[in-house]
């Protein structure tokens, strides 16, 4: 039976290289593999999905608004498909992401979803709430803070090098403007005055 899948984590923690090899695996095997990202981020080139190590195939892209039930509907009518995989899926609507499980639910296709949990404020993104809602099977793709605990939040840096503490939701960028952080390390980044190293605390 197919499932909404959604594979979420902090900034660079390998989702794009993740989904690349899901994609690899599908068409090893002689299966067709739908790719999907975000059409604002053309980071890799436009309507392409880069990792960070150098890996990158060209995918169909999506916008704000756009009807994906119709979009996928009128891609399986050129031809079966085994799996779609979306990038950047935080860019996602909720609208969308309903339109992804009907999909999953009518059309009886798998949809694995990649992308960010939290923007640089610690808030949700619209489309991850709603795959956090939605979604059959939720997986966390883990990566380290510079103190080696899991980081689980991210900060945004503006081009003094400090870190922005207010700003648009979203601004597209890679480690030259994103940092991630364990959520002591991302407090403290922050200026939250309760956060102080243990050390220091137990000398108050």
């Amino acid at each position: 039976m197919a499932k909404l899948y959604f594979h979420y984590s902090t900034m660079n923690a390998g989702k794009s290289t993740l989904l690349l090899q899901a994609a690899h695996n599908y068409r090893e095997r002689g299966m067709t593999a739908y790719l999907v990202t975000a059409k604002l981020d053309d980071r890799a080139g436009d309507g392409r999905i880069g990792s960070r190590i150098g890996i990158n195939e060209p995918a169909d892209t999506f916008v704000e608004g756009e009807d994906l039930f119709a979009k996928i509907e009128a891609r399986l009518a050129e031809g079966p498909v085994a799996c779609i995989f979306f990038d950047e899926a935080q860019f996602l609507s909720k609208d969308q992401v309903w339109q992804l499980a009907r999909v999953v639910d009518d059309l009886n296709v798998p949809v694995m979803c990649y992308g960010l949990r939290l923007d640089f404020r610690g808030e949700l993104f619209p489309g991850s709430a709603a795959l956090l809602a939605l979604a059959d099977e939720m997986r966390e793709v883990r990566t380290i803070c510079h103190c080696g605990k899991k980081a689980t939040m991210v900060v945004r840096m503006g081009p003094d090098g400090e870190v922005a503490k207010d700003g648009a939701q979203v601004q597209i960028g890679g480690n030259e403007t994103y940092v991630s952080l364990c959520r002591r390390h991302w407090r403290e980044a922050v200026g939250d005055r309760d956060c102080a190293a243990p050390e220091a605390a137990a000398a108050n």
